[in-house]
């Protein structure tokens, strides 16, 4: 066991020989600065984006198609029971359960005005899953090593309480994609 304590002295002298103080506090203060960047990320902004209320997609013109209907132009990468159906809406959650905090997002084309607008699918989590308006678009959707584009995760996972059911997913319509 000698020559592991020597080789391990060694070792940390090797390190401490071609590192200084310095470089340490530099590693620390950049591991800081990207921890900070953490909650800029596009999964962490999805729940704190607002549609302004009564505004339609395009400034005014028509949102066209059925909500309530799987191949609805907002549904281009959704994956589980339409909130429409469920009691709530395409931006709201149903009474009794609560929006997850992280969310996936999509770039769904509007065939009424022609543009392309950034979708956030928030899963509605606290009840047991609602059963009606199933629907599962995989359209660009990735592998689940990119959870932040894959609709394949449990985003209850991120809501208040721990083990908290999944019950239905919304689309909200963050902004027009550039």
């Amino acid at each position: 066991m000698k020559w592991l304590d020597r080789f391990t002295e060694e070792s940390v002298r090797a390190v401490a020989r071609r590192s200084s103080r310095r470089s340490l506090l530099a590693g620390i203060g950049a591991l800081f600065v990207g921890a900070a960047a953490l909650p800029l990320l596009p999964v962490a902004r999805g729940a704190e984006a607002k549609p302004a209320p009564g505004k339609k997609p395009g400034g005014g013109t028509a949102d066209p198609g059925d909500p309530s209907a799987c191949d609805y132009w907002r549904h281009c990468a959704i994956d589980g029971f339409l909130c429409g159906c469920c009691g709530g809406t395409q931006a709201t959650c149903p009474p009794g359960t609560e929006m997850s905090a992280i969310t996936w997002i999509g770039t769904c084309h509007n065939p009424g005005d022609g543009k392309d607008y950034v979708i956030s699918y928030n899963d509605c989590c606290g009840k047991t899953s609602c059963g009606r308006c199933f629907c599962n678009r995989n359209e660009r959707d990735t592998p689940l090593y990119q959870p932040g584009q894959s609709n394949d995760y449990n985003w209850c996972a991120g809501s208040s309480q721990s083990n908290i059911p999944y019950h239905c997913s919304t689309a909200r319509i963050v902004g027009a994609a550039e």
